[in-house]
């Protein structure tokens, strides 16, 4: 069980030190942030700067921006007693030993008998940093490694001392995977630990070889970017990001403390980055990097000529390899077309691949016990989709150890071992090799689930887009998985399936899936070729069936959770609200967007979230706030960065909740479905008197229509789609206030979607974001 913290103590309130400090607000847990005193004027103003700094930046490092009040500040100088309050303190002051020391020793006699003591540092000797504290805390001492930002980036290293008590690091894993949210990964006290030391190898490879080739910045991305299943920072725009100073630093770090490392010489930064950083660029914090963002006479982005150090036009990379792997969705087989290739590209990398899987092999055992938590680090740490042993095992195992025998690559004893054992992959039946050769278990935390091994032993229906699953204990979990998960026929009849299954023969349902993204709306293509042939009768029954299956959804009569994450766009949206509670991640970016679409919600959408923030009024005799709001919230497509504000913009109830940790979303799901059903749970049944406002609230949005269009802020086109959502919030052409059903509320929301999809101008928007990704205003 994760310790009980009720408190953190943040020791430096820079960039990291706030961002620390605002995810722990985020998990609702207070924290006292110190810094230095200000020279001049009120000494409180570095601390409380760092803080306010918070509510402005994007992306914004707290869930919403309330969070800030449980963030307290003070000095040094006149607050370090209080640090005794704390039940774990984080150091997260310059990268510097010297600094560090200094600040981790004066602060010593301050903390409790019982906090926890860690450092923040991205590669610095935690062993010495120990031998500098008292006895008595050196147990309860270890590194604590967040990536930036701490909010978005899974990844937490946690770096024991040869002094760190066991149950102090098995506490701190715990509550960093369960309250935190992270991705837990061990390493050892060496330089960079794991991701960096991995990832900032890659780096510098790869600049090598764009030297050695003559490749430009462009096809270096291009090569490294998603072609190789790799996020579109690919190298470059990620240099740009982490800034080049500081990814200068990290390589350093490698060079002079691992003096025995065989590929130390590659860890020199090129002249070209030398000289880029001494002439101030470095990325985006700076303005401009490898890239850089000008604004005239049209927003575009130019590249450095790495020779002259001038910003020129960016050119498009072109690599047969490329255009091939486009093509393919299976990320592991566009790694096998652009390896496998003939081309420059493919030898390109190659050459920046192979030496990264040498390196990775090379280093186990000494930056960590097992292969998995290298890819794991990567993974969390880089964002990329595989790590280095996974893709050496996507490329075969054998083929790809033969090819770098023949390279002359360093390859350590264990992979000796493993090959000569006739191995043909480097995870084999949940084991995973040491740098002994040993096969140990792969470490599984327990509350994710498996979708891969439910597939294999639970599966009870399936079509091409979904799938019905049996979760255990009476729990049946519906999980779709086509492209995006854009919603269609296939989905909606699988949803109808999985209710009446679910009612059949088990407790509860759950809707979650591992993809990407929850649902990126319903499938736009669809509706615009239906609208395109004027087939709006077969487009009606799309539709009332879409509205059906949410229905299904609320009115099933066993419990019902939705589960979404990541982007949970329209329907999605709607699917989301349909459940009777929803478990949601807490990084969930959901909302009804289908104003850009040149139409309205029609799954329900505009009935739940109006319903929702009635439900919310105080006085049910003044409606307006409601419609105002709902109006609002449609109207501008607004979207919730994250659970907590999907509450604040009634997508989600008050009483619905969230994973931090998104591995457990499922299983925390089916929890709470468990828990509804041992509670005795009822179906609600369609509301037969819904509030509204009649004619005058159209009256009343019309009103503000009018004055947005007439001062330019809407077009005619906008007003038109605008008046026909008023419409149906309102409850139509009819007297009020008064009341209508949830049926009838459906009724006009269909009613409206239709005549907005035989809109010329709501088809070209329709059109623009399918062939172009972007609204179209017209």
């Amino acid at each position: 069980m994760a310790k009980h913290i009720r408190k953190v103590g943040v020791l430096g309130s820079g960039v990291m030190g706030s961002a620390i400090a605002a995810h722990f607000a985020n998990v609702g847990i207070p924290s006292l942030v110190l810094d230095i005193a200000a020279d001049n004027g009120d000494p409180y103003s570095i601390v409380n700067g760092a803080v306010k700094t918070m509510s402005k930046s994007r992306p914004s490092p707290l869930y919403t921006t309330d969070r800030l009040s449980l963030i307290e500040t003070g000095t040094f100088d006149e607050d370090s007693a209080r640090i005794s309050e704390c039940d774990w303190v984080i150091e997260v002051v310059k990268e510097d030993m010297k600094i560090k020391k200094l600040v981790l020793g004066n602060i010593a006699e301050h903390i409790n008998d019982d906090a926890w003591l860690t450092s923040n540092t991205s590669g610095l000797s935690l062993q010495e940093m120990s031998d500098a504290l008292p006895e008595n805390l050196r147990p309860r001492f270890l590194g604590t490694h967040f990536f930036n930002p701490p909010r978005y980036m899974k990844l937490l290293e946690l770096i024991p001392t040869k002094d760190t008590d066991p149950e102090v690091l098995a506490e701190l894993e715990h509550f960093g995977r369960d309250i935190l949210g992270k991705g837990i990964v061990l390493a050892k006290d060496t330089p960079n630990f794991i991701a960096n030391r991995i990832g900032v190898h890659a780096m510098m490879v790869t600049m090598n070889v764009m030297q050695e080739m003559g490749l430009s910045v462009e096809e270096v991305d291009a090569l490294t970017g998603p072609a190789m299943a790799r996020p579109k920072t690919a190298t470059f725009k990620l240099a740009d990001l982490v800034g080049l100073d500081t990814f200068v630093h990290v390589a350093d770090n490698v060079y002079e403390a691992a003096v025995d490392d065989e590929a130390r010489e590659l860890f020199i930064s090129p002249e070209f980055l030398k000289n880029m950083v001494a002439n101030n660029l470095l990325g985006r914090k700076s303005g401009g990097g490898f890239y850089k963002m000008v604004k005239e006479p049209k927003k575009h982005v130019l590249t450095l000529d790495l020779e002259t150090l001038e910003f020129r036009e960016k050119q498009k990379a072109k690599f047969p390899e490329i255009d091939q792997a486009k093509q393919i969705d299976d990320p592991a087989e566009r790694i096998r077309v652009m390896v496998g290739g003939k081309g420059r590209g493919s030898e390109a990398v190659w050459k920046m691949l192979s030496p990264s899987l040498s390196y990775s092999a090379m280093r186990l055992g000494e930056i960590c016990d097992e292969a998995s938590a290298i890819d794991r680090a990567i993974c969390w740490g880089f964002n990329w989709e595989f790590g280095p042993f996974e893709v050496w095992d996507i490329l075969g195992f054998r083929k790809t150890t033969e090819r770098m025998r023949e390279d002359g690559l360093a390859l350590p004893e264990w992979v000796d071992k493993l090959y000569a054992s006739g191995a043909e992959n480097i995870y084999s039946d949940g084991m995973v090799p040491t740098a002994t050769g040993e096969m140990i278990p792969i470490p599984v935390d327990p509350r994710d689930t498996n979708f891969n091994i439910l597939h294999k032993n639970n599966l009870i229906r399936s079509n091409p887009s979904s799938s019905l699953l049996d979760m255990g204990d009476g729990i049946y979990l519906l999980e779709f998985h086509s492209k995006m998960n854009a919603l269609g026929q296939d989905h909606i009849q699988m949803i109808m399936t999985a209710c009446t299954e679910a009612e059949n023969n088990a407790q509860g349902l759950v809707l979650s899936n591992p993809a990407e993204n929850f649902s990126a709306g319903a499938n736009l293509m669809m509706i615009l070729m239906e609208a395109m042939e004027g087939n709006y009768d077969d487009l009606n029954m799309i539709v009332k069936a879409f509205q059906g299956a949410t229905d299904r959804l609320e009115f099933c009569n066993v419990p019902v959770v939705t589960a979404p994450h990541a982007l949970t766009l329209g329907g999605g949206c709607e699917v989301t609200m349909g459940g009777n509670a929803v478990r949601a991640a807490a990084e969930t970016y959901i909302g009804l967007v289908e104003f850009g679409a040149g139409v309205i919600p029609a799954g329900g959408g505009c009935v739940r979230v109006y319903r929702n923030n009635v439900a919310r009024l105080h006085e049910k005799k003044d409606l307006f706030p409601a419609l105002k709001t709902t109006f609002e919230t449609i109207g501008t497509a607004k979207v919730a960065t994250s659970a907590a504000e999907a509450v604040d913009f009634n997508f989600l109830k008050p009483g619905d909740s969230w994973s931090v940790n998104n591995d457990h979303r499922a299983a925390d799901a089916k929890q709470i479905c468990l828990a509804m059903a041992e509670a005795g749970f009822q179906p609600p049944v369609p509301d037969q008197a819904i509030p509204v406002m009649g004619r005058e609230g159209v009256g009343l949005c019309e009103s503000v229509l009018y004055n947005m269009e007439q001062s330019g802020w809407i077009s005619e086109h906008d007003h038109k789609i605008g008046g026909y959502l008023a419409r149906v919030l309102s409850g139509g052409d009819i007297p009020g206030p008064t009341t209508i059903t949830h049926e009838h509320m459906l009724d006009l929301e269909r009613e409206y979607f239709l005549k907005l999809c035989g809109e010329r101008k709501s088809m070209e928007r329709m059109e623009s974001l399918l062939k172009r990704g972007k609204p179209l205003r017209n």
